[in-house]
């Protein structure tokens, strides 16, 4: 087997509790905490493997690697690599899948118990002094709301999706998983899309990122929402158009907002969402659902067994 170089272009977005495990096989390796993506092509020159977990790698990178025979994405989405040119140059890109159906449901329902029962608000509360100024043995500042009886509406039918549901479930809550925004005749699994606005009391968002979800919520949809739901977004930036979802907030269409995914990450001063940050009512969490030791631990094993197992001939998660 020729040595293979491989370089891992941003170790810094893998957590420092993953034991990061190397290919069984001979090789050089090269790693960075993060590449900006005017070095990338320097830093891949005459490797044949890249791992990459959010680092872009463009046709236009691509076409300047001539040795390069692999990207393994440390991560279930691949929009940052351009998979066209890579099929065309015979590079394979493999992806990881699976590893976040505990992880991500879990925060989910953090985010969910958190708000439902306003935690954030009464620990401001207890720490400003207000349990004392009540004189008793307890004060009721904000709603506490019960999730027994109550509907979860999920946007996503895949694996994540589904064990969420399983929670709800398991919380005595009534599941909806809602058809795609526009399209009928799914069959018994879903509800219509608008009947899930309309209805439910929690609504999470568990579906992929592609042009006919980008702005899959905006006002129009808000109105909709009879019930003033919790609004959760644990799986993608731009499902929701944020500058429309702070308005809702603001005119009490959504009683709150649990978000793990923004549309820039990090987000800048000029982010819509710093206007609500600091409410009771709001939970802002930086991208961090799918990161449990155990989650992250899963990823790079995924990573190194798709590398070993290109290197054997037998490719695993190719996507594209």
């Amino acid at each position: 087997m020729t040595r293979q170089r491989i370089v891992f272009l941003d170790r810094a977005t893998i957590g420092p509790s993953v034991t990061i495990r190397r290919p069984g096989f001979e090789h050089d390796w090269a790693e960075y905490q993060a590449t900006p993506e005017t070095e990338v092509a320097e830093r891949l020159s005459g490797a044949s493997i890249a791992i990459t977990n959010k680092v872009p790698l463009r046709a236009a990178t691509v076409r300047e690697l001539p040795d390069l025979r692999m990207i393994a994405v440390a991560a279930t989405g691949y929009d940052v690599v351009d998979v066209a040119a890579c099929k065309e140059r015979g590079i394979v890109v493999a992806n990881v899948q699976g590893y976040a159906v505990h992880t991500v449901p879990e925060h989910t329902f953090a985010l969910i118990l958190a708000l439902r029962r306003s935690l954030i608000g009464y620990r401001q509360d207890v720490i400003a002094g207000e349990w004392q100024r009540a004189g008793q043995f307890c004060f009721f500042n904000h709603p506490i709301r019960d999730l027994h009886g109550s509907t979860l509406g999920i946007i996503g039918e895949g694996t994540i999706g589904q064990a969420v549901a399983r929670l709800g479930q398991a919380f005595g809550m009534r599941t909806l998983f809602a058809a795609h925004k526009g399209v009928s005749g799914l069959g018994p699994l879903y509800t219509p899309f608008d009947e899930v606005l309309e209805t439910s009391d929690v609504i999470t968002l568990h579906c992929p990122l592609m042009p006919s979800t980008r702005d899959l919520l905006a006002m129009p949809e808000f109105r909709k929402m009879q019930r003033r739901p919790l609004l959760i977004n644990a799986s993608r930036g731009g499902l929701v158009a944020e500058a429309d979802l702070v308005a809702a907030l603001d005119e009490g269409l959504i009683a709150g907002v649990g978000f793990d995914c923004w549309t820039s990450e990090p987000p800048g001063a000029d982010h819509p969402f710093w206007q609500i940050a600091e409410r009771p009512n709001v939970i802002l969490t930086p991208h961090v659902a799918w990161a449990s030791d155990e989650a992250m631990q899963t990823v790079w094993d995924q990573v190194i067994a798709n590398i070993e197992n290109f290197a054997r001939g037998e490719p695993s998660n190719v996507v594209g």
